[in-house]
């Protein structure tokens, strides 16, 4: 006769409740940062709609971070995955439980997914700090007064949230990257055991 302290202390079980945790950190994680950097980004398209001081590279950039931040709705979208894959290793039915190599494929596409996103992004983070350089050089030393064409042409504090919404975005992607190599880990050691 097993009782429930014995179920629970099962290999199945455990990491059924790992994938649980796991899945529901690296998920919040990813959707706050998500959410933060699109935000930032929004304001960014709607402050730089209007004019036309314009850098390529920025566009550049701005193209390859959406291209992070719409990468990282499917990294969201499988650490969600990983929540229910925890609670289908648990199931009393045999047949709705997935196999080792089901989740290990799971993990697998996760885990590519947010190395993708990761780099799109840092392509992104690339072309923009590169082009705020150039902004930044491109004002002469030691002056004073400015021109309303010339301020455009400054560094502004919307250039830098933008620096920072990559950051995010990448740190989101990381997130992803460790929960889906950690669950990886715990698999095969349990495989082992």
């Amino acid at each position: 006769m097993t009782d429930r302290s014995d179920t629970q202390s099962s290999p199945r079980w455990i990491i059924a409740k790992l994938f649980r945790l796991v899945g529901w950190i690296s998920f919040w994680t990813q959707l706050v940062l998500g959410v933060v950097a699109a935000g930032i980004f929004l304001v960014f398209r709607i402050q730089r709609s209007g004019s036309q001081a314009g850098n390529p590279g920025t566009g550049f950039g701005i193209f390859f971070a959406a291209l992070g931040l719409l990468t990282l709705g499917g990294g969201i979208f499988l650490a969600f995955r990983y929540t229910r894959i925890g609670k289908q290793l648990v199931s009393s039915n045999p047949q709705n439980r997935p196999s080792k190599m089901q989740t290990a494929q799971v993990l697998r596409l996760g885990l590519i997914v947010n190395l993708v996103g990761m780099l799109l992004t840092l392509f992104g983070a690339q072309a923009i700090s590169g082009s705020l350089l150039l902004k930044a050089l491109s004002v002469p030393q030691g002056a004073v007064g400015f021109s309303p064409d010339q301020l455009s042409k400054l560094v502004q504090p919307i250039d830098v949230l933008v620096v920072q919404a990559n950051i995010n975005t990448v740190t989101a992607h990381f997130a992803g990257v460790v929960g889906s190599l950690w669950l990886f880990n715990r698999i095969h050691k349990s495989e082992k055991s």
